[in-house]
């Protein structure tokens, strides 16, 4: 079917249905197995289930289904890419189609950076209410079609539930089915995708008017108790919030309020304001919702677009708490899934514009530290991919080195880590630094690194051994230790740790002089590795019964 490809290229595209024959007739389909994730989401603390309050941002950018609609990459200059995923909890994708299933290449990025993925279903207008009529004013024959047939949609192409947003009024009839419709939908989501979600958005009463409330209350308050959580509209004051915890009860970080970052509305702020909205919905223990984070990309433009997306989420970072890694290997190349040119090694392959999602790696936490530290993506040059990350600071007076915390962690530490590292100084004196990793863990009487006779280690900060040579049986994976190219420097570490917690990866800049003055640096880092050395030595599972199919030969 046309939906599956490029009319124009015949590439493979992602596809939205419209309205409700298309979603009760639809079925997997041999054409759309290019639209099933690949990844699976990955495993991070804390989880989604606790109770700290969350942040959703729900993306909304000129109808969707844009150049991210190309499965398999685009040639874009300057494309719309997310990637501050440490500070987010969940990912909609978000358009004005009955049935939004999110572009693959979304689903991929975020869950290699362990965000679920919400697909969005929408009413709207009189085409919306009729639609409504249909499946809701009758018999709970039809809304539990249409509920099996979105949680069995979610299953098919591994994304993890469901924003619903109805739009339109509703009859009697209709909206008496709804919180049933809504209690059957999210059982069959949690049933079909392991800790999938269904949030409502604020929007119907409960007498099946639509009036926006911009909290919970006692109109919507049905809806909220037959789902996941409450997504409220944006036109909220400190009231709305005082009373919205205190209805929501222990269930408050179910609530997210809304923030529309084009402050459309009577909104307390948006663009690079948004910090007040957040700073408020947290004074009250509340989730957020940030709808159409892209403002930065449409309303700012393309061409500075990294730089003002780094300086809209610096302004947020203080409300937004980050997440960790709690599973190993942690390898990145921090491409973006996007460039300029694509690198392998340390070399240039192939100059041209290119953008592919699916591509990202796993992200850092990009902090910032006004005119001491920034953390940005370099498209000039790259070990892998299309990027690499610049670290920029300064060393102050009298200190001797920098520690800049690249990843959050929270895992057992395995008896013996390898550690490898990419980088290259830039500047006049790149001989004037070194560069290394720093490990922390948490404080514990009984962590120890090395042997049961070694002492703990101040301030639990550990400095991994260097390697001037891969260990036997190992020398393949670790081929680049000390033996960079294309003026990359490579290095490999080990590490023994005893009844450790993991708690920070951060690199390490030291000047060789003591100074007076503070000196600046400038690092590329174009790979980090984390490795349990258990597991490297383990031999890797046979791949078996590989087909391909679909094959295109150009």
């Amino acid at each position: 079917p046309a939906r599956h490809f490029d009319t124009r290229t015949t590439e493979p595209i992602s596809f939205f249905l419209s309205g409700l024959e298309e979603l009760l007739a639809w079925q997997p389909d041999g054409n759309d197995d290019f639209n099933i994730s690949a990844v699976p989401l990955a495993k991070r603390q804390p989880p989604l289930h606790s109770k700290r309050p969350r942040t959703l941002v729900c993306h909304d950018m000129r109808g969707g289904y844009l150049e991210d609609r190309f499965i398999q990459g685009s040639a874009t200059r300057n494309p719309y890419v997310f990637y501050h995923w440490r500070y987010i909890d969940i990912f909609v994708y978000f358009s004005h189609h009955t049935v939004t299933i999110p572009p693959v290449c979304w689903t991929n990025a975020a869950h290699r950076n362990g965000v679920p993925v919400l697909g969005t279903f929408i009413t709207e207008w009189t085409d919306g209410q009729k639609l409504c009529e249909a499946f809701l004013a009758g018999g709970e024959e039809a809304y539990h079609a249409v509920s099996e047939q979105l949680a069995r949609i979610a299953q098919h192409y591994c994304f993890d539930g469901w924003l619903v947003n109805m739009e339109n009024t509703l009859s009697a009839a209709a909206v008496a089915n709804l919180p049933r419709f809504l209690r059957h939908l999210t059982a069959q989501v949690h049933s079909a995708v392991p800790g999938g979600l269904v949030i409502w958005y604020d929007s119907v009463l409960q007498n099946g008017a639509l009036r926006w409330q911009n909290e919970l209350n006692e109109e919507n308050r049905v809806f909220f108790n037959a789902c996941d959580g409450l997504f409220t509209n944006y036109n909220w004051k400190e009231e709305h919030l005082e009373r919205t915890r205190a209805l929501a009860g222990p269930r408050h970080t179910d609530v997210y309020i809304g923030i529309d970052v084009f402050a459309r509305g009577d909104v307390i702020g948006g663009g690079f304001d948004t910090d007040k909205s957040l700073r408020l919905i947290r004074q009250h223990g509340l989730s957020a919702a940030i709808f159409a984070p892209g403002w930065v990309y449409e309303h700012l433009g393309e061409e500075n677009f990294l730089h003002n997306e780094n300086k809209f989420w610096g302004s947020l970072a203080e409300h937004l708490p980050t997440h960790s890694i709690c599973t190993l290997p942690l390898a990145t190349s921090f491409s973006l899934g996007m460039g300029t040119s694509r690198f392998l090694a340390g070399k240039e392959e192939e100059a041209g514009s290119w953008y592919d999602l699916s591509a990202q790696d796993i992200q850092p936490l990009y902090p910032e530290r006004e005119g001491r530290l920034s953390t940005s993506c370099c498209l000039q040059d790259a070990w892998c991919g299309g990027s690499s990350l610049r670290v920029q600071g300064t060393i102050p007076p009298g200190e001797e080195r920098v520690a800049v915390r690249l990843f959050s962690l929270q895992m057992p530490a395995p008896p013996k880590l390898f550690l490898t590292l990419l980088y290259k100084l830039e500047g006049p004196h790149p001989d004037k630094f070194t560069v290394a990793l720093e490990l922390t863990t948490w404080d514990s009487g009984t962590c120890h690194e090395g042997n049961v006779t070694s002492l703990p280690e101040p301030n639990s900060r550990h400095h991994p051994r260097f390697l001037p040579a891969p260990p036997p049986g190992l020398a393949k994976l670790l081929a680049d230790c000390n033996r960079g190219s294309h003026g990359w420097t490579s290095r490999c570490y080990e590490l023994d740790l005893q009844d450790c917690s993991l708690r920070d990866l951060s690199l390490l800049v030291s000047r060789h002089q003591p100074s007076p003055q503070e000196t600046p640096f400038t690092c590329l880092l174009g790979e980090v590795r984390v490795l349990d050395a258990a597991s490297m030595a383990a031999s890797p599972a046979q791949v078996q019964s590989l087909m391909a199919s679909q094959l295109w030969w150009q």
